[in-house]
């Protein structure tokens, strides 16, 4: 062997030392910083009342039939959102501030639907660079992201243009109709807040993961337990009903026909009250079936979905040659329709008690 070649072959081992030893480095930094994203012992608000760690009763008797086809009943009871696991969250150690900010209806964060994240500034800082800053985090996973400021030391808005804030407020919604937010949506999403925070100068305090995941199943949980859609059908009597005639007649019970094809019942406030299904693909001539849809929890009981739902199924039967039918093809009584209005009242009245109110800004984003 060469002196030249037993010098490359030490230069050789002492750059793969070099590599191991600045892998080792990083994965020791990598560790630590892991580790203080989720050392604060921050508890999360969401489950704090006593009431809302006792077992649920009996589910209520579920009228069969009367569910969308793929769509669960709901069970429901008559106590707000229930303790993950049954373990109690404290919430003595938020600051007043903060929980101020977070019950005015009209703010995008709440602190039942959201994960509040608090960011203290080290010196108030104007919308535009706040705006700025997060115009990259806008949600974490599949779940929302918004952040609100405090102005003039007390007033909490929605970050704007050219206004001054002295602490921030970010809120992730914690579940969806889809899932919960998950260890690994909120891992991402504490290292890209804690990138934007260095931004700001600012310091976030983290909730801890373990009670945020405990908030977020026990959220989805509840979405999951009032997931309820709620169908009746009209079958043609005779003949099959010839589609570009039917949609004339629909247009007429006031249906709007939207961009996507679905057809449905707005309840004049720009919402929708119920939506109708043909049954057959965008091709079809024909259909002999139609099946009107209310999802229940995103519709307010003040509106009276389920008794606009049935009296249009009655003025269509009638106007069309067609009968009023469940899901099993047997017609539906009026004592029967009655007594599903009924059970539809009770669930209305545990989603009150729950604090999320069908067809209320909480309930809109939770059942989306």
């Amino acid at each position: 062997m060469t002196d030249l070649q037993a010098s490359l072959i030490a230069i050789g081992a002492a750059i793969v030392i070099a590599v191991i030893g600045y892998n080792k480095w990083q994965e020791f930094k990598a560790k630590k910083s892991v580790e203080r994203a989720f050392a604060s012992t921050r508890d999360d608000v969401l489950m704090t009342p006593s009431s809302r760690e006792e077992a649920s009763p009996p589910a209520v008797r579920q009228e069969p039939g009367f569910f969308a086809a793929g769509e669960q009943s709901s069970e429901f009871d008559g106590n707000a959102l229930p303790a993950a696991d049954g373990v109690p969250v404290a919430e003595e150690d938020f600051a007043i501030p903060v929980r101020a900010a977070t019950t005015a209806s009209d703010l995008p964060v709440d602190e039942l639907v959201d994960c509040l994240i608090p960011l203290t500034l080290d010196q108030p800082l104007r919308g535009e660079k706040i705006l700025a800053a997060f115009r990259d985090l806008r949600q974490a996973g599949s779940k929302p992201l918004h952040t609100i400021g405090l102005r003039d030391g007390a007033h909490w808005e929605a970050i704007t243009h050219g206004a001054q804030y002295s602490m921030l407020q970010v809120g992730v919604q914690l579940a969806n109709r889809s899932s919960s937010l998950n260890e690994i949506e909120y891992s991402e999403l504490v290292m890209a807040l804690r990138a934007v925070a260095e931004e700001l100068g600012a310091d976030p305090d983290i909730p801890d993961m373990k009670h945020v995941m405990q908030s977020a199943r026990a959220l989805h949980q509840f979405i999951t337990e009032f997931d309820a859609h709620l169908s009746v059908n009209i079958q043609s009597n005779s003949e099959p009903w010839l589609i570009s005639t039917l949609l004339i007649a629909l247009e007429k019970q006031g249906f709007d026909v939207r961009p996507e094809g679905r057809l449905v019942m707005p309840d004049g406030e720009g919402d929708v009250l119920f939506s109708l299904s043909t049954n057959v693909t965008l091709a079809a001539d024909t259909t002999s079936r139609l099946t009107l849809l209310l999802d229940v929890p995103r519709v307010s009981q003040a509106h009276n979905g389920f008794g606009a739902l049935t009296a249009c199924a009655r003025s269509l039967a009638l106007r069309m040659d067609g009968t009023v039918v469940d899901d099993g093809n047997q017609p539906l009584s009026e004592q029967a329709l009655s007594e599903i209005a009924v059970q539809v009242n009770e669930f209305y009245a545990n989603m009150l008690a729950a604090d999320i109110p069908a067809g209320s800004p909480r309930a809109l984003r939770l059942f989306s």
